[in-house]
């Protein structure tokens, strides 16, 4: 039997236990603080230490979602789970945080749309419940990018504050060869429980989702798939493969394309105009794309979040974060009408409209 709006009842996020400062990174990588800010808007991140693994960062935000909603892991009847940095090649990482709350035989589900998953994942969960799949759903965002980093363990003891340095030159020339991706990625998850709303005028009230895979090579891993034989090699690791490739062109390009008209899609499908968002919620990719969607939109400053200058990009995760900053800061209060929106490798892209 098909039921009405889901909504969030309760949200948290947790991040690496490192702070990460640009100046930090500088002592790694040819860059500077200023350097990073003017590109990016990046200020800091956060970095786990070794060891700890993307299911752990979800088990911190879940646990947080849960007592924010006033719930327990026992009240939930189905997990899903945006990583695109799961804690092996196979399996996901949904059971294994199922198994880490103390749950048993509770349905958990991975997807895979990178820094959009966030919105893709608020459908998938939005129907699970709207078809009376799950009562209870814990939806998570959760990504450890430290491991697509080229550091040895002497520059990883720099950059976690071990050790003030330096590194051999030769050492910082090879990891400067990927400066323009090192410095823009965090640790860190986010999670939000949903349900059922009790009122018509609460809940997600609509969807714009879109992929496309002719451009896939502007923004991808070129390593660890089965495309290769094996799919991860020696010659891979020697040739930093393991690290992402991206042409910030392309991916300036559609994403400050693609957004806005996700954002224009998602408001005529639930009968609103960009003057009703009281709030626009975007994927914290770089905050050079954000202002540009910002401008693109004509919002002004006070209808339009970021937080990337303290976390830096933490994919599946920004969005999430993003909306517990506000909702417990009374950046997002009951009634707003919130809008998500985010674009990442694959491509996908998508809007998510919500009604406090």
């Amino acid at each position: 039997m098909s039921m009405g709006h889901s909504r969030i009842l309760g949200s948290g996020f947790v991040v690496g236990d490192t702070l990460v400062t640009n100046e930090r990174m500088a002592k790694v990588v040819d860059t500077t603080n200023e350097w990073i800010k003017e590109r990016s808007g990046i200020e800091q991140r956060y970095f786990v230490t070794e060891g700890t693994a993307t299911s752990d960062l979800g088990v911190g935000a879940a646990q947080k979602a849960l007592a924010d909603a006033g719930l327990t892991a026992n009240d939930i009847d189905y997990i899903v789970v945006a990583t695109m940095t799961p804690d092996y090649y196979f399996p996901g990482v949904g059971s294994l945080i199922q198994t880490k709350l103390g749950m048993t035989n509770v349905p958990a589900l991975d997807i895979r749309q990178q820094c959009s998953g966030f919105v893709y994942g608020l459908q998938v969960a939005d129907a699970l419940i709207r078809a009376g799949a799950a009562k209870r759903l814990l939806f998570i965002g959760c990504e450890i990018h430290s491991g697509f980093m080229p550091f040895s363990p002497q520059g990883w003891d720099v950059v976690m504050g071990r050790s003030e340095g330096p590194i051999p030159q030769s050492e910082k020339d090879w990891n400067s060869k990927f400066r323009h991706l090192l410095v823009l990625f965090g640790d860190a998850a986010g999670a939000v429980v949903m349900g059922p709303s009790e009122s018509k005028d609460r809940g997600l009230l609509g969807f714009a989702l879109h992929a496309e895979g002719g451009p896939v090579e502007s923004l991808y891993v070129p390593s660890a798939g089965f495309k290769y034989r094996p799919y991860f090699s020696e010659a891979h690791v020697k040739e930093g493969r393991f690290v992402p490739v991206m042409d910030g062109k392309t991916v300036f390009k559609m994403a400050v394309t693609k957004m806005p008209e996700a954002v224009h899609e998602v408001c005529a499908k639930a009968g609103v105009t960009l003057d009703d968002i009281d709030l626009l919620i975007p994927h914290q990719a770089n905050l050079r794309i954000s202002e540009a969607v910002q401008k693109a939109l004509k919002l002004p400053d006070d209808r339009v979040y970021n937080n990337i200058q303290k976390y830096g990009n933490t994919t599946a995760a920004t969005i999430p974060i993003a909306y517990d900053e506000c909702k417990k800061s009374g950046r997002v209060k009951q009634g707003d009408l919130v809008c998500f929106v985010g674009l990442g490798a694959g491509f996908h892209w998508g809007a998510a409209l919500m009604r406090e």
